[in-house]
């Protein structure tokens, strides 16, 4: 086997953390090093990933890796983004590509010129139970679309988890739930369906300086009508989300992120035989993730998000989100 590739990571917060995991003991991947501002991040890279040095600057990772992740708030991804491609370097970013939605398209249209080596981290790419929706739909159990719905519900936000990154996650610059979670259905719907097209929407934000608190949208998917709705304090779970596929010849659906179902006869839902909460499938998706890293680091064929899909992507977040009530 080659070598394995040098990963680097900017940002170590909970993703930064949980791809660091992964990546120890991985096959074809060795963490080069990790850079973090905060002074609690090397104690934990110290616990996650115990010989992973933290190194003084995000250059000096730059420099030590054969591609970079960039797990830092929204407003740095294409600072560093770009320096990674400058200096020849892969990137394997999170999602939005930037906060503002016409830098990003730029910074996308300039690495496909330049032909860059750049996927981001829409896990649904390689999720199990999406795959179990695409060989359903193979096999003919949903026929030709008709419908599709996304819901999406959280008791607060940000989630119970995810708190520590409140400064930036419950903004209307970077945050919010449309852009942190309802992007993965839209990935989600865009590989299933294809091209989106935003018809209507209204995001309602409750409090100034806060992110969204509710969302309605209407949109296509390759023709195929959408409905979108999202909303905060609505459930009593940390979240709830349904991504429902209505056909010709019957109903699929992913639900809570890892389940994957598909309507009998009867009216009932029956999830796959493997299905697993999604605790359990996130070490079975982180690593074919990291798989893909490596495939698109080496300038290989893989099955990664593009920088493309996540500008269509972002575009109709953004659209959704400049709809307020």
């Amino acid at each position: 086997m080659a070598d394995r590739i040098g990963l680097g990571i900017v940002g170590f917060g909970i993703m930064g953390e949980r791809l660091a995991r992964a990546a120890t003991g991985h096959e074809q991947v060795r963490l080069a090093g990790v850079w973090d501002p905060s002074p609690e991040a090397a104690t934990r890279l110290a616990t996650a990933a115990p010989g992973v040095p933290m190194l003084a600057s995000p250059e000096a990772v730059i420099a030590a890796c054969d591609c970079l992740y960039i797990a830092a708030p929204p407003a740095f991804h294409l600072v560093h983004a770009k320096a990674a491609f400058a200096a020849g370097k892969a990137v394997f970013l999170e999602k939005p590509l930037a906060v503002n939605a016409e830098e990003a398209r730029a910074f996308v249209e300039a690495a496909e010129a330049a032909g860059s080596r750049g996927a981001v981290n829409f896990p649904m790419a390689s999720s199990p139970a999406v795959a179990q929706l695409a060989a359903w739909r193979a096999e003919g159990m949903v026929g030709a679309p008709r419908e599709l719905s996304i819901a999406a519900a959280f008791a607060n936000w940000p989630r119970s988890w995810q708190r520590d990154a409140v400064t930036w996650l419950d903004k209307p610059q970077q945050g919010g739930f449309t852009r942190e979670v309802v992007s993965h259905f839209l990935f989600l719907t865009r590989r299933q369906l294809g091209p989106l097209a935003l018809e209507a929407a209204r995001a309602t934000f409750a409090a100034s300086g806060r992110s969204e608190t509710a969302i309605a949208a209407r949109l296509t998917a390759g023709g195929v009508p959408v409905i979108l709705s999202g909303g905060v304090g609505i459930t009593l779970a940390d979240d709830h989300n349904a991504w429902v596929l209505e056909g010709s010849a019957g109903a699929i659906r992913l639900r809570d992120w890892s389940f994957a179902e598909r309507r009998g006869t009867d009216g009932v839902w029956s999830a796959a035989p493997d299905a697993m909460p999604n605790p359990e499938m996130r070490p079975l998706v982180l690593k074919r993730q990291l798989d893909g890293v490596a495939a698109m680091t080496r300038g290989e064929a893989h099955h990664l998000a593009t920088l493309r899909e996540a500008l269509e992507v972002q575009q109709i977040v953004e659209g959704v989100l400049a709809q307020s009530a």
